[in-house]
């Protein structure tokens, strides 16, 4: 990838230098690289702001609560988990934050979620079905609102951020379908 990279970056130069355009590469660079601190930090904001009222929903014990409401759910598609499983919580959290477009900040919690299902896995050296299907289903992120790209649209100036919303939606849940449809036909494909 660096070798890709490399070259792309080379035959930039060498084009702005040979059309007489040097000045545009270089105001593009810094104006990329002006943008990619602005949209950092912005990101940065909110991963903080989830991770915040994350960390407020454990305390008050909001967290519990909705691992016992999405129990049912979980339970029937991570059929090797059992009932009262730490990897519930971090798992319901991780999808509920993809559910809103909050990527980033769902990250923290796959680790987690993963770091509980390897509690259960007898072989260390290879990953669980649960894991597998955790994976897919945080890979693919079903979206209801996709409350990231819709910031990013309106911080740089979309006159409708919103309407990417229904797109999202759809095309997140014939993904996220896909994916899990495939991967149950594999587990029995290849059992």
């Amino acid at each position: 990838m660096n070798i890709i990279w490399s070259l792309l970056i080379v035959v930039s130069v060498v084009f702005a230098v040979a059309t007489g355009h040097l000045d545009a590469l270089t105001k593009a660079i810094f104006d990329g690289a002006k943008s990619a601190v602005e949209v950092s930090l912005f990101l940065l904001g909110i991963i903080s702001l989830w991770l915040g009222i994350t960390k407020i929903m454990e305390e008050a014990g909001i967290i519990q609560r909705l691992s016992r409401f999405f129990r049912p759910v979980i339970s029937r598609l991570f059929k090797g988990i059992p009932k009262d499983h730490p990897s519930i919580a971090p798992i319901t959290l991780n999808i509920l934050a993809n559910m809103f477009g909050l990527g980033n900040a769902a990250t923290p919690m796959g680790i987690k979620a993963m770091q509980e299902l390897q509690t259960l896995n007898t072989d260390k050296e290879s990953v669980t079905f649960e894991m597998m299907l955790f994976v897919v289903i945080n890979t693919a992120s079903l979206q209801i609102v996709p409350f990231t790209v819709i910031g990013i649209l309106a911080a740089f100036g979309s006159r409708d951020p919103s309407a990417v919303v229904l797109p999202t939606l759809l095309a997140t849940a014939l993904s996220t379908t896909f994916a899990v449809t495939t991967l149950f036909a594999f587990r029995k494909l290849f059992k």
